[in-house]
């Protein structure tokens, strides 16, 4: 009987290592897969703001186009034509009379 009770005993204590060494391959994965996931996790939120950055400079080009556009169609105006002529060459109209400051 003392035989089969070191048997048992030499199992018991390589059972033990066993498990401790699958333990500890374990929780070596567990750590590998808990960093990658937050590098991931860094990652995805650099390009979330990258891509809220660039969707803010679309809505400043559609904005500065749209100013470019309006002044456009203002320039193609007669208004736009006499205020040239006015405050560029110095045309007055018919009936108006023009006073100058003296320098």
């Amino acid at each position: 009987m003392k035989r089969s009770e070191k048997g048992n005993g030499k199992k018991i204590k390589n059972n033990r290592l066993g498990m401790a060494a699958i333990a500890v391959v374990a929780l070596m994965l567990l750590g590998v897969t808990v960093s990658e996931s937050r590098g991931l996790e860094n990652r995805l939120a650099y390009y979330n703001a990258r891509a809220a950055s660039l969707a803010e400079s679309i809505e400043e080009e559609k904005a500065r186009t749209e100013e470019i556009e309006e002044k456009k169609k203002y320039m193609e105006t007669d208004e736009y034509v006499e205020e040239v002529a006015r405050n560029r060459l110095g045309l007055v109209k018919d009936n108006e009379i023009v006073f100058e400051e003296a320098k």
